[in-house]
């Protein structure tokens, strides 16, 4: 993710690292030329597009546009959303841990099953397949276990309720207790369902194509429509048509998947180092003694 200061206007203006017009270079300098030989069909034989149409049709184009970009915008925001109530659940399920479980080692093990949670959680979404960048999270035996796995972080999850089931056969921790802890464990199966209908549910193609296809065209016809109005400025014209349309259409794609590594998708690695921070810290923290 980009960090910025909103308030900067000139430094936002000039930033082109997260920005689409490095993508839109190609497309922008097609509708120059297109533009330029619009001006001359003008020039030297009076050819051009009345822009009654355009005009018309410019408005379902936007609307289009808008619904286009909101929709990827509220497939990101609700990533963000989803990746937010597991940084909650996982700090909440530490505190307890710290808290309700008594042995040390068994507090340890749970987070780190947490963290190794979060972790994979993070991977399935991007659908990388490296158990190696894992690091301590993980050992040796539980990554040859993860691999025969489809959906990895289910598995650590039940390695999570599996000790607690084992606390709770013992009776060193009590069914209240265990049902708390469990809570969060549902949290985290239903944060990453959502997650993966965000990943996996794509723009329907019908719409993808027809927006395309529709942005494409106009783009395309627009200079001979403003051929008579721009005469000779029609390439710059048009370059500005372009450069505003199909960046729009671009910023959709950009965050319609919000869980890679380009610039503007969520701070997935941030994320998981803030829960590894935040969970590892509870557990560390020394024990309040009322007076």
């Amino acid at each position: 993710m980009v960090e910025y200061d909103a308030r900067r206007w000139l430094g936002i203006l000039f930033r082109l690292h997260g920005a689409v017009l490095p993508r839109l270079l190609v497309r922008i300098a097609l509708l120059a030329a297109v533009g330029a030989l619009a001006a001359l069909l003008f020039e030297q034989r009076g050819i051009y597009v009345p822009p009654l149409g355009h005009t018309l049709v410019g408005v379902a184009l936007g609307l289009l546009l808008v619904f286009r970009t909101n929709t990827a915008y509220d497939r990101y925001w609700e990533g963000r959303r989803q990746f937010a109530t597991l940084v909650h659940r996982s700090r909440d399920f530490a505190r307890q841990v710290a808290s309700y479980i008594a042995d040390p080692a068994d507090r340890a093990e749970l987070v780190r099953h947490l963290q190794l949670a979060f972790a994979l959680i993070r991977q399935h979404v991007r659908r990388d397949d490296d158990l190696g960048a894992l690091g301590a999270l993980a050992t040796t035996a539980e990554r040859a276990a993860l691999r025969a796995v489809g959906c990895r972080p289910n598995l650590a999850l039940r390695w999570i309720s599996d000790r607690l089931a084992e606390r709770a056969n013992v009776q060193q921790l009590v069914e209240g207790r265990l049902r708390m802890l469990d809570q969060h464990l549902s949290a985290y199966a239903e944060c990453l369902a959502a997650i993966e209908r965000i990943a996996t549910t794509p723009m329907p193609f019908a719409y993808a194509h027809h927006l395309k296809a529709f942005l494409v065209l106009f783009c395309l016809s627009v200079p001979f429509a403003l051929s008579p109005a721009m005469g000779w400025y029609t390439p710059l014209a048009a370059a500005i048509v372009g450069f505003a349309l199909f960046g729009i259409d671009e910023i959709g794609v950009e965050i319609e998947d919000p869980f890679g590594r380009d610039a503007n998708d969520l701070p997935l690695d941030a994320l998981g180092e803030l829960v590894n921070r935040d969970t590892a810290e509870l557990l560390t923290a020394p024990v309040s003694t009322s007076s």
